[in-house]
């Protein structure tokens, strides 16, 4: 066989590799993915890596060092000898337990802010790229909630409700809609020029067919890139709400809450800051490491740098 007849075929099996392969083969894929889904188990199995309930306290056994024992007083008022691993904080509470709490409650807020922000998005964006007339209402609308930093528009959304845990989560998802609604405008946009599209509109299908069984499936690629974004966005985001005391109640621990309680005496206990915050940098660069490894992948100008 010639030299230029391998080539074309080498070349025609490269275009033949499906996304999935490309996406087993990212470094970036499976290291973000590895570390989330550890810190998944991690969330789920809770109530058993945490060594007691992150609510129990007691008074003397404020501001311990990490590997220091000391005593735990129960619900049933039993005084108990623990090993604070992580330390204690100003309460008495372990910041261990608190912290693997915590896990859960940033790892659901991340992901259902995503989920929000990508349901709403979706259909303000098909709307607005497939139906003309609605395209500069909608748009403007859009401009007005990007012209406002998004930080602000969650904090007066939080304080306008009882703060809870889906209050967070509208609050975190709302500034995010606008950037997935132009994002999905921009692809709709192009799509809808596509020979296939014309072919649906000439045969008589209707709109809202054409919307989400022609024109929807060709942008899943770049919205799960965002999606794994605006996770990241949402984590941080609910940290800083918890942290500047207009999040979730201090009852609740996140690794927000358990900053923003340590903050005062970081200078003499900076356990109380450092491992919600290892945790949080950890979670935020992994769910970001793992969106790039998705843009490499799925996009096809930049699938052969993989």
């Amino acid at each position: 066989m010639k030299l230029e007849e391998l080539s074309v075929e080498a070349a025609s099996v490269v275009r033949q590799e499906s996304a999935w392969q490309r996406v087993r083969r990212s470094w970036s894929v499976r290291a973000g993915g590895a570390v989330l889904l550890a810190l998944a188990l991690v969330a789920i199995a809770a109530p058993w890596l945490g060594t007691v309930d992150p609510s129990l306290f007691d008074a003397g056994s404020r501001d311990l060092l990490p590997g220091k024992f000391g005593e735990i007083t129960t619900l049933e008022g039993e005084i108990l000898q623990h090993r604070f691993v992580m330390g204690s904080d100003s309460f008495g509470r372990d910041i261990y337990s608190r912290v693997i709490y915590g896990t859960r409650v940033s790892l659901i807020v991340g992901i259902c802010a995503a989920l929000v922000a990508l349901a709403f998005g979706i259909v303000l964006g098909l709307c607005s790229g497939y139906l003309r007339w609605l395209d500069g209402v909608l748009m403007r609308v859009m401009d007005g909630l990007m012209a406002i930093p998004a930080i602000l528009i969650a904090i007066v959304l939080v304080a306008m409700w009882r703060a809870s845990l889906w209050s967070v989560i509208v609050a975190i998802a709302v500034p995010e809609i606008p950037r997935v609604t132009r994002l999905v405008r921009s692809l709709v946009l192009t799509i809808r020029e596509e020979p296939y599209v014309e072919a649906a509109i000439s045969l008589g299908t209707p709109t809202w067919k054409i919307m989400f069984s022609h024109i929807l499936p060709n942008t899943i690629a770049p919205l799960i890139v965002q999606g794994t974004f605006i996770c990241a966005s949402g984590i941080l985001v609910e940290a800083i709400l918890s942290f500047l005391g207009v999040g979730l109640p201090p009852d609740v621990p996140t690794w927000g809450n358990i900053m923003a309680e340590g903050r005062v005496q970081f200078v003499e206990y900076p356990h109380n800051v450092f491992f919600p915050g290892i945790f949080l940098a950890i979670t935020v660069l992994a769910v970001n490491i793992l969106g790039d490894g998705l843009r490499d992948t799925l996009d096809p100008k930049m699938a052969k740098r993989v």
